[in-house]
């Protein structure tokens, strides 16, 4: 059973890499995935000689001796401890992405634009790549990304360039999110166990953190696709709006 279970995570895990090329949504093979898992746990909960408590950290002892229904209860026991956490983060996201929605919905994010006054690609690389190391550790690193991809559409028109920044940003927004406990779901998960404290993270992995950033940055801004000067596109159309500028005055 154990080796089926493992045969179902790889396929699984695969189905979830190669999103782009099968053309379906990673929520679907991942939730297909633990359907299935869990499914075969219960179904052959007996054939397994040892069992993992994850509430207390530790096995099970006398799990070999227990009755069936022992057994499918301390299951069901642990499913809710898995699915309590991804509640806890899922509940976090959730309260994150109203924030920024908030943020969104007043044009908060477009007065970046108005900042960005050069045409150098290469000082654009380095504004972009801060912004994304700073943002992701307060909003976290996948809504930063979001929102600079956002703006860089704004900026950069040639699609081919705007991939070149995508990726750095993509680079500058994990490290960023690595040293604070709510910029990435790993590091918000064992913020929430208390397995890691804001001290000891932001002590232990700005550094670090500030390397993965400026590293890759300093080596991209060298090469050809950041070399030169880009057309801005300054009309009307990317100025922050008003939301009452659709209202009739009678």
């Amino acid at each position: 059973m154990e080796s089926v279970i493992i045969i179902v995570f790889v396929i699984g895990y695969l189905a979830i890499t190669l999103e782009h090329n099968l053309k379906i949504d990673k929520l679907i093979p991942a939730l297909v995935m633990m359907a299935i898992s869990w499914a075969l746990i219960s179904l052959g909960i007996d054939a397994f000689p040892q069992w993992f408590d994850s509430a207390n950290h530790g096995l099970v002892d006398g799990f070999t001796s227990m009755a069936h229904d022992s057994k499918m209860h301390l299951m069901e026991e642990t499913l809710l401890h898995h699915l309590g956490k991804t509640a806890e983060i899922l509940v976090f996201l959730l309260g994150a992405m109203t924030i920024v929605e908030i943020i969104d919905y007043f044009d908060g994010f477009s007065t970046i634009k108005t900042f960005i006054k050069t045409k150098k690609k290469k000082n654009i690389l380095w504004i972009f790549s801060i912004l994304a190391f700073i943002l992701s550790a307060i909003i976290d690193n996948l809504t930063a990304t979001i929102v600079l991809i956002s703006i860089l559409q704004k900026i950069v028109k040639d699609r081919n360039v705007r991939i070149w920044y995508a990726g750095i940003i993509i680079i500058a927004a994990n490290a960023g999110g690595a040293w604070s406990p709510i910029g990435d779901v790993t590091t918000t998960m064992l913020w929430i166990a208390n397995k890691v404290s804001v001290g000891h993270l932001v002590g232990y992995l700005l550094l670090p953190s500030l390397v993965c950033m400026v590293v890759p940055t300093f080596i991209a801004s060298f090469l050809p696709s950041f070399q030169g000067q880009l057309e801005q596109d300054d009309s009307a159309d990317d100025k922050p709006k008003s939301r009452f500028s659709s209202r009739r005055v009678n």
